[in-house]
């Protein structure tokens, strides 16, 4: 598989209605851009695996950090971003013209709350994503 899963993963959750109701299309990757608008919400792959025995399919593991400028408010990025993520099945995606299949995903770590050091108006819940990701 050649496509950035970051881009297969940003155009799933960008379609989610749960989840852009409370960030608009404030998804980003690899980080937020700075003085960004909250709520929001960044994510990149930090690691995964792949066969080599079924090459189009690979389950890359996402960092998701879901933002916003109280504790409640990340929270709620964090269930909005559950909802749309826990055991999904089969949901296409279409980038770039080439169609991908989210097979599935499963929440890794559930989320942390945080309070960002350097921006301590920031407030952040960490959760890992395994994403099950194939080329059709």
């Amino acid at each position: 598989m050649n496509q950035d899963t970051n881009e297969i993963i940003r155009e799933f959750l960008v379609n989610q209605a749960t989840l852009t109701a409370i960030v608009s299309t404030r998804i980003y990757y690899p980080r937020l851009p700075e003085n960004c608008e909250l709520p929001a919400l960044g994510f990149f792959t930090r690691g995964g695996k792949s066969t080599p025995y079924i090459p189009p399919i690979i389950t890359p593991s996402i960092q998701f950090d879901c933002w916003d400028d109280d504790m409640y408010g990340a929270r709620q990025v964090y269930r909005a971003l559950y909802d749309v993520l826990q055991g999904i099945q089969n949901e296409t995606v279409t980038v770039g013209g080439t169609d991908y299949m989210i097979l599935g995903a499963e929440e890794e770590v559930q989320g942390q709350d945080l309070q960002d050091i350097d921006i301590p108006t920031y407030y952040r819940v960490l959760t890992f994503f395994s994403i099950m990701i194939r080329a059709q």
